[in-house]
């Protein structure tokens, strides 16, 4: 009973709370780094140096007047964020923050198909709640967002294949621990895969330079336009949930996961009395600042030079990626 029921929801409501601790300090952390970008200050009034920023913005978006247009379709407005939000808090069920059994809450051994699927689903909440709002930007929004998601996603699962022949199994456990065995971590071994996934985590995240559903200049406010008050929080919480799944899948599959670096070497052991869940971590906190930079720092692409992308420079490149590994390991 103890085993099968109380532990796993302590774990489920651990996780849920830290990972929604962490999407607002992350907010709270691009602000900042944009406004330094930028030679500004960014959040300074609230607590010392604006820390507290990262409370009070919650706060406000739960106590605002939630408006639902007159013309919208009620019931599907109103799914539509929860549908968003969910499949990114799912996820987190199978990542693995550390060797123990303590640091996750499954292990099972289709984790990288499973966080595949799940993920895939999200867009839906895209897409019907620019569909509800009954609103032109809205739904020209989704559409987009439905566009960009098929083109990449396509790219993403094929790079990820390739990591999976590379390791043997799709297990995320499986893949850390092919990492530990071969003394290397798939970076180096596969840096096409990494930079092919990080583009299209970009992509499916609806991320500068790929934000075209958000593009404020030419869609009001994107496939959100209409929403306010918490709908409007939980589409937010939805797009920084899944920047840090990205992130941590990203880590899992070509940094080590919790390992530290090249785990193989004894003269390097001393870093063996860092906790495995904080080399996780840190690894995470550097592709978010990664996320962070380029949007401090790229335009957006035109749309037809997104898809074009996509279809015509990322798809190819995965497919010789993932035809040169399979001949690699038929041979060696």
């Amino acid at each position: 009973m103890l085993d099968t029921f109380i532990i796993p929801l302590l774990q489920i409501a651990v996780l849920i709370n830290a990972v929604l601790v962490a999407v607002t300090f992350l907010v709270l952390m691009e602000r900042k780094v944009i406004a330094w970008a930028q030679s500004r200050l960014g959040p300074m009034r609230v607590g010392p140096y604006g820390i507290l920023q990262a409370i009070v913005d919650p706060i406000k978006l739960i106590l605002k007047e939630d408006i639902t247009p007159a013309k919208a379709d009620k019931w599907v407005f109103t799914i539509a964020p929860i549908m968003s939000l969910a499949p990114a808090l799912i996820v987190f069920a199978v990542i693995p923050f550390g060797p123990e059994e303590l640091f996750y809450v499954a292990d099972i051994n289709v984790g990288l198909l499973f966080i595949i699927s799940v993920t895939s689903i999200g867009v839906y909440g895209i897409i019907l709640g620019g569909w509800a709002s009954n609103s032109k930007y809205p739904l020209l929004a989704s559409l987009r967002a439905s566009a960009q998601l098929i083109s990449y996603e396509i790219a993403v699962t094929m790079t990820l294949v390739s990591v999976v022949l590379t390791s043997g199994t799709l297990s995320l456990i499986g893949i850390v621990e092919a990492q530990y065995e071969q003394g290397v971590w798939f970076a180096f071994i596969q840096p096409v895969a990494l930079v092919l996934v990080f583009i299209g985590g970009l992509a499916e995240t609806n991320r500068v330079p790929f934000d075209l559903p958000e593009a404020e200049t030419e869609l009001t406010g994107g496939f959100h336009t209409e929403y306010s008050g918490m709908r409007f929080a939980l589409f937010f919480l939805a797009e920084y949930a899944n920047i840090i799944v990205i992130s941590a899948v990203t880590v899992i599959m070509f940094l080590g996961g919790w390992m530290r670096p090249f785990p193989n070497i004894a003269a390097l052991s001393f870093l063996d009395l860092i906790p495995a869940w904080i080399w996780f971590v840190s690894k995470i906190f550097l592709f978010l600042y990664v996320f962070i930079w380029i949007r401090a720092t790229l335009p957006r692409y035109r749309y037809d030079q997104l898809m074009a992308l996509g279809w015509k420079v990322l798809i190819p490149i995965a497919i010789g990626n993932l035809v040169i590994t399979g001949i690699v390991k038929v041979l060696v």
